[in-house]
């Protein structure tokens, strides 16, 4: 995997429209792609929607169509779309109808068959659909589910097959406590899995008698595989079929929302132990965005969607504002009045503000073109997935000095033809240029206009690059 850098998305359910959320973990793993893709690694970055199950059928039903197949082709094409508009560069956007994965699937499943891991035996006991998974007591909260409170768990009793998770669990603590391979970031998340392990791990149900939209058992076509072991093997899928990403499996990042967790740290780690294949590389997990206060909600009307943010704040802005508030650590409160403010501070006062003033006193004037290096300081910090501070240390080491520096000397004061305003017009020009190669992973095609802009390529726009939002 040297020089290799694989990172996906969660795929997302096709019973809704993108949202901020869907966005959020989107926009930071394109964040990534690009930094991996700027400082010359082979990148394959995979995003796409997960389209079978219970739930995606009942939305179909909703929404008046009779064949969930036109559903999905209705709907998943909105998330392609989403992802396109926001600039997202992703690699492969897979479809879990795509007949190719879920060939990957049936193979996958029949291995771990062979191997004894898989066996017959009846579930009784809660189930939430908006979840897709099965939930114990100590799960519920006032006896529903957290996740989704306002949906009724039902009761589910049928003759399913079971995939042996139990018996990977001591593997898996392992896995877990040896600094050297653990998978599981950041660090408060691994202490939530452990505790949860030690706590006794039952065999899960793989697969769903009386649910018909799903992929049929390879051994057992009574039967549709249970929508998250479909789901997961997403990741290992793509590598598979695509053709010039076949040797990058193990993932070296999956991101994912922290309602996923379990999901990803655990069953399908043990998944793919008992398939006999690497495990990824590293999981981040993130945590939720409030809106103004509040859980984000439909009933609530509090959705923000990326088209929103795009006639707000423009492509580049509302890319950065969903990188610089991404819940790192911690829920993270946002909504457009707080987004507005940053913008303005960051975008059209500061950065914006500071192109075009410089563009004009310095408009003829011939910037070094040398190459520039990444600077390894900001790119360990958007490894780590700090964005926001990656973004201020790319202000406090280029973009603010320069700002200093023109208010201290005051060149517009100097006649044009002036030695020391020349000279200090070209420094702050190639200190903007480094600023905008390192701001480019966020903002790509504003950094390319900052860029080409200093290389004497273009002129500055009429508009400037940020327009004040009021």
């Amino acid at each position: 995997m040297k020089n290799k850098f694989y990172v996906t998305t969660p795929i997302y359910y096709i019973n809704d429209i993108p949202h901020i959320g869907h966005t959020c973990t989107t926009v930071v793993a394109d964040v990534l792609a690009r930094l991996h893709k700027q400082t010359g690694e082979d990148v394959f970055f995979l995003t796409g929607t997960d389209e079978h199950g219970q739930k995606v059928a009942d939305a179909a039903k909703e929404a008046g169509f009779e064949d969930v197949q036109k559903y999905c082709d209705d709907i998943a094409p909105r998330f392609e779309k989403a992802w396109r508009d926001l600039n997202i560069g992703f690699d492969h956007f897979i479809r879990t109808t795509d007949p190719r994965h879920e060939q990957v699937v049936k193979d996958f499943l029949q291995k771990i068959y062979d191997k004894g891991d898989i066996y017959k035996d009846k579930y009784e006991g809660l189930y939430c659909i908006g979840c897709e998974k099965f939930l114990t007591e100590s799960d519920l909260v006032d006896g529903h589910c957290p996740i989704h409170p306002s949906e009724k768990t039902v009761q589910q009793s049928e003759e399913n097959w079971f995939f042996k998770l139990s018996k990977y669990i001591p593997q898996i603590i392992k896995l877990i406590e040896n600094d050297g391979t653990n998978y599981i970031n950041p660090v408060g998340k691994r202490a939530e899995v452990l505790a949860k392990l030690r706590a006794g791990v039952k065999d899960i149900s793989i697969s769903r008698a009386n649910v018909s939209w799903g992929i049929p058992l390879p051994w057992d076509k009574s039967q549709t595989t249970y929508v998250w072991f479909d789901a997961l093997i997403n990741y290992y899928s793509a590598t598979q079929f695509v053709e010039a990403k076949k040797d990058f499996w193990p993932a070296n990042l999956h991101i994912l929302g922290k309602e996923i967790l379990w999901f990803h740290a655990v069953i399908w780690q043990a998944m793919l132990l008992a398939a006999g294949l690497e495990v990824p590389l590293k999981t981040f997990t993130h945590s939720f965005y409030m809106i103004d206060g509040q859980k984000m909600s439909k009933s609530l009307g509090n959705v923000i969607s990326p088209s929103q943010l795009i006639d707000a704040f423009g492509v580049d802005g509302a890319r950065y504002l969903v990188a610089t508030s991404f819940p790192r650590d911690n829920d993270t409160d946002v909504g457009i009045g707080k987004y507005k403010d940053k913008y303005n501070a960051d975008l059209a006062n500061n950065l914006g503000n500071l192109v075009s003033r410089l563009a004009k006193m310095g408009e003829g004037l011939k910037i070094d073109t040398s190459k520039i290096e990444y600077d390894d300081q900001v790119k360990e910090v958007i490894d780590d997935l700090r964005f926001n501070e990656a973004v201020l240390l790319i202000f406090e080491k280029w973009i603010n000095p320069v700002n200093l520096k023109l208010n201290e000397q005051e060149p517009w004061k100097k006649d044009f033809e002036d030695k020391t305003r020349q000279e200090l017009l070209r420094w702050a020009g190639g200190e903007l240029k480094k600023a905008a190669y390192h701001l480019m992973p966020f903002i790509p095609e504003t950094s390319q206009t900052i860029i080409d802009l200093f290389t004497g390529v273009i002129k500055l726009p009429k508009e400037g690059l940020f327009k004040r939002v009021s």
